[in-house]
């Protein structure tokens, strides 16, 4: 569905303008200083001092979002609306959205028209401000793929019940730890939304209390949550579309995402394990390096190691015995999560390949 230029967006053009001319003279970096508060930090301090960084951005209205996109997130090759529900990175997308001519309005069927998608669903913080019109975590996507996402966490899908013409889809969820409907971008996508999730935890750290929101608790992502979403930005490392957006929301919000400018602050907040339960590196210890996978424990041990990837399939399942066990590991680039069970403990343990 095509609809006509409104009044409001007349208005607004004043906006795009500014932001057009503020976004062109940032550069790639950050403000020399910006970070400063939070330099040699690293756990909640460092999250806190972050939020200190970040917060009190200048806010916009709910209308003025979709002159906002026209600089946050047009595709540099033709002046398109960049959906990420709908972009297929190196390929040719299904179909494409012109700016204002084919914003929503009405859709019956995707490819009708484009609409402003909160990423973190507005009913979660149950539609208060600032966090109702924070361009981080909201960006224009077809309307009817956003509309079945609807308010469904992201996560790892195994067999899906939709499918866009991207490959985003929605299913039954397959990482561990929950076994609901999630919907799960493309690969190409999913360290865009993990970092605008750690965005979010961040912004509005202290504030989330009254959330109604199934992926937080006691003001932090869930578990099982955080550790997809750590393996997200690990896969997924950060675009030249999202330094791009970080600089052109700058100009809007005067804000930034810090897991953009330094996304090695995800694990430095969040940790490696990323929420999953791990035993003390005393009794045995499990990594992966470019020869294999490698057990060494303080004691001699006799048990199982079976290693699972995010989708909960068994990529390895071997019996190990001795205070040493080296293995070769030829699964592709990812993440793993190693269970070892022997007489007397466990270890679990999630490595990156």
């Amino acid at each position: 569905m095509k609809t006509a230029l409104s009044l409001d967006r007349i208005m607004t053009s004043a906006l795009c303008s500014v932001a057009t001319i503020l976004a062109l003279s940032c550069s790639a970096q950050p403000p020399v200083g910006y970070y400063d508060a939070a330099e040699g930090l690293s756990g909640q301090p460092l999250r806190i001092a972050l939020h200190g960084i970040i917060d009190n951005q200048s806010s916009i209205t709910y209308a003025q979002l979709w002159t906002a996109f026209q600089t946050t997130d047009v595709r540099p090759d033709d002046g398109k609306v960049w959906d990420i529900y709908s972009d297929i990175p190196g390929g040719t997308p299904p179909y494409e959205f012109t700016f204002v001519t084919d914003q929503c309005g009405n859709y019956n069927s995707e490819d009708d028209c484009y609409n402003r998608e909160h990423s973190f669903p507005e009913s979660w913080f149950n539609g208060d401000s600032p966090m109702y019109t924070d361009i981080f975590h909201i960006y224009p996507t077809d309307g009817w793929v956003n509309n079945k996402r609807g308010n469904l966490p992201y996560g790892d899908v195994g067999s899906a019940d939709y499918t866009s013409l991207n490959g985003s889809k929605s299913g039954l969820c397959v990482d561990p730890g929950f076994n609901g409907t999630v919907f799960e971008p493309i690969d190409a996508f999913k360290g865009d939304v993990a970092r605008g999730y750690f965005y979010m935890m961040t912004r509005y750290y202290g504030e989330m209390s009254s959330w109604n929101c199934p992926v937080v608790a006691n003001g932090d992502l869930v578990d099982w949550e955080k550790a997809t979403l750590v393996a997200w930005s690990d896969n997924d490392p950060v675009s030249q579309k999202e330094i791009d957006r970080n600089n052109a929301i700058y100009a809007i919000q005067g804000n930034r995402n810090p897991y953009i400018d330094n996304p090695q602050w995800v694990h430095a907040i969040w940790g490696t394990d990323a929420g999953i339960a791990e035993t003390s590196a005393k009794t045995a210890r499990i990594w992966c390096d470019e020869q294999g996978v490698h057990i060494s424990a303080v004691n001699t041990i006799k048990g199982t190691l079976r290693i699972t990837d995010l989708t909960g399939r068994v990529v390895l399942n071997t019996n190990v015995q001795g205070d040493r066990t080296d293995m070769a590991f030829n699964e592709v680039p990812g993440v793993y999560i190693a269970d070892l069970e022997f007489a007397g403990g466990s270890v679990v343990q999630r490595f990156v390949r």
